[in-house]
């Protein structure tokens, strides 16, 4: 995968992808996906999410709403289009290459107040989208990127991302054969018109023509493939070639969707729009991971128990993708077919009859999550988990909820809770880390948690250890609340092992249950490093003891 000189110092490219008709239709996934094909061709690729919110970054958006937060290495909280990045390049991508209007507009701000313009009025256009503009270079630069992917989130026609587009046409302006523009639209399926229409794609490139900006390629979203009637007609309107029409029909799993756009030979379109040669065509370690996928048939039930699923009538399993995610990594690597089932917390306080309901999963899963809603359900959960010897995973809160119910029933610690439920709590097992009292004490909440990267040393003979096979690790963080050290030892009498510590603060990191086939609840999100083709070790582990419990 070396990169050519040439290309690199000279001649980088731009791929610009862009939303039409509604949100939620892929760009993510089509992003990341044509990130792959560009690797199996050799070349050097990088992503970039930019997201219209006046957030400065993800981590104050509500979950429910605009889906997981998603932590890089670096201690960035960011859009969760950045894990599917991080999955299908199979790559690192750090805060360089995430930006939010807010954040553009900030640091136009911070340059104006330093006199950083030279005394010149500062406006919106042309500085915003030239700060755009000067990100995205930065993002290439530091990935010495032969090709760098652009998402814009929403949709065209919206106004919050007019700059984006602004600094996408500016690029292209100034470089016609550098940047290409693939807009991914919905075509809808009346039901009782039972045809597919190209209308409203039609209305949403006229819209990207409005901001100077003519489609290459358009990713035709639906429940059914793109036929030949429908290309022509996209061809005609949309002032495309034929070929450029790319049918991106519902597929089961996301990594199949690379497969399907070379199919189409949407790889070489590309590089021909560009300029580009293939160095190489090499998809072979992604299909044969996909014909794993596939060929998977004996299945391992996986019960997700989590607080931020619903959203009005609906559920909404992207608040936890990377979770998801990683059970499924894990499941494949095994041969096995996940079936992952949502459970919201809350139903077990309303009707604790149910918990018996858990005994049909091969495994559950408790991810991280902050307040009060649905914690006394957790509570409760985890204690007919671990009596009935049923392989646990807690992740952040899922092991702070997992150490108080212990605190509670074999510590026998009445009051036993976390700080975040009971600030007077009688047994405050878990405390807020005391380097976050003060951010909580003066309102300091935007991007101060735990975040990033941290170390953690592992105890020899425990299941981190065996999962892991190193003495040091190092995970992602996302939180403000510990485990209070005070309890140690008493929970470590009640039957707890404190695996894994953090060597510079000893900060609890892992904690296990040893009277337990494989109870292990972790302070990070393991989640976050699982790839495709490299599972996450901590979710194979429980993987391997789902699958003989199910036995």
């Amino acid at each position: 995968m070396a990169a050519s000189s040439k290309n690199t110092k000279h001649n980088p490219k731009f791929i610009f992808v862009v939303g039409g008709v509604m949100s939620s239709v892929g760009k993510g996934v089509t992003s990341a996906s044509i990130g792959r094909i560009l690797i199996g061709k050799g070349l050097k690729v990088t992503a970039i999410k930019a997201d219209p919110y006046i957030n400065l970054d993800a981590g104050t958006m509500n979950p429910t709403e605009h889906g997981e937060v998603f932590v890089t290495e670096d201690k960035d909280e960011t859009d969760q289009d950045i894990g599917n990045y991080e999955r299908f390049l199979n790559t690192d991508i750090n805060s360089v290459n995430y930006m939010t209007t807010g954040r553009v507009y900030n640091t136009v701000i911070e340059r104006e107040r330093n006199l950083e313009y030279n005394g010149a009025c500062v406006e919106v256009v042309p500085h915003i989208p030239m700060e755009i503009i000067k990100r995205i270079k930065k993002a290439q630069r530091n990935a010495d990127a032969d090709v760098t992917i652009i998402e814009i989130g929403g949709t065209v026609g919206e106004y919050q991302n007019i700059l984006f587009l602004e600094a996408a046409r500016m690029m292209h302006t100034k470089n016609p054969d550098d940047v290409a523009f693939v807009l991914v639209s919905y075509l809808p399926i009346p039901a009782r018109v039972g045809e597919m229409k190209t209308k409203p794609t039609q209305n949403a490139c006229r819209t990207l023509n409005s901001a100077g900006i003519q489609a290459d390629f358009i990713v035709a979203r639906a429940a059914q493939p793109l036929d030949n009637k429908r290309k022509k007609k996209l061809s005609t309107f949309c002032a495309i070639p034929e070929e450029n029409a790319i049918s991106a029909p519902d597929i089961d799993v996301i990594y199949k969707v690379p497969q399907a756009f070379e199919k189409q030979k949407l790889g070489d379109k590309i590089l021909k729009s560009l300029n580009l040669s293939p160095r190489k065509t090499n998809m072979q370690e992604w299909n044969k991971m996909v014909k794993r996928i596939t060929s998977a048939k004996q299945e391992v039930k996986i019960a997700v128990l989590g607080k931020y699923f619903g959203t009005g009538e609906f559920t909404l399993s992207d608040s936890y993708i990377s979770v998801i995610e990683a059970a499924r990594h894990a499941a494949w690597a095994q041969n096995r077919q996940p079936v992952l089932t949502w459970i919201d917390s809350e139903e077990y306080e309303q009707n604790p009859s149910k918990l018996k309901e858990l005994k049909k999963f091969d495994g559950v899963i408790v991810p991280g999550g902050f307040g009060t809603r649905g914690v006394e359900g957790i509570i409760s959960a985890i204690q007919y988990i671990r009596k009935n010897n049923i392989p646990y995973l807690g992740l952040c809160y899922g092991m702070q909820l997992a150490m108080i119910e212990i605190a509670r029933n074999e510590a026998k610690l009445e009051g036993a809770n976390t700080v975040e439920m009971d600030p007077k709590a009688k047994h405050p097992i878990i405390e807020v880390n005391p380097f976050q009292a003060d951010n909580i004490r003066e309102n300091r909440f935007g991007g101060t948690m735990r975040l990033g990267a941290y170390d953690c040393k592992i105890s020899p003979n425990t299941i981190a250890a065996k999962a892991y096979k190193k003495k040091i690790i190092s995970e992602r963080h996302r939180h403000r609340y510990e485990f209070n050290n005070k309890y140690r030892k008493q929970l470590e009498e009640a039957g707890v092992v404190f695996s894994g510590v953090n060597p510079d603060k000893d900060l609890v990191e892992i904690a296990e249950y040893k009277d337990h086939p494989w109870f292990v609840g972790v302070q990070f999100h393991p989640e976050f490093k699982s790839r495709p083709l490299d599972p996450h070790p901590l979710y194979l582990e429980f993987m391997k003891a789902c699958i003989k419990h199910s036995k």
